[in-house]
């Protein structure tokens, strides 16, 4: 299967997850059907300077984000707050929270792949 760019899904969500500003997200998977059912998302996402998503908890769901551009303030589950550039993972597992916020000047990019939790 080839997906070329022009034929991505492109959503944008006003205040994610109680955050602010919009979570831009074009859909290299589109949903479970074309993650072998192992998963919910596969996305390239992009948030504005002051944008970010609030701290929202996963259930039944983990969260890898690999960090490819810009920077985040990214909080976790025991409520500590890093600083996050190019190259840097966050993993979150089921049962676990966090928040990103676009910290920088320039907008961020990451990628976010949502996997369901088998057990």
């Amino acid at each position: 299967m080839i997906r070329k760019q022009s034929e991505q899904v492109i959503v944008q969500i006003e205040k994610p997850q109680g955050g602010a500003g919009t979570l831009t997200m074009k859909k290299i998977r589109n949903g479970p059907e074309e993650l072998g059912n192992k998963g919910r998302a596969f996305n390239h996402c992009f948030l504005r300077p002051g944008s970010g998503l609030g701290f929202h908890k996963h259930e039944g769901t983990t969260e890898t984000l690999y960090i490819l551009k810009g920077q985040a303030a990214y909080t976790d589950e025991n409520g500590d707050c890093s600083i996050l550039t190019a190259g840097d993972v966050t993993f979150t597992d089921s049962g676990q929270g966090h928040s990103i916020f676009c910290t920088g000047e320039e907008e961020l990019e990451f990628i976010a792949l949502v996997l369901f939790k088998e057990g």
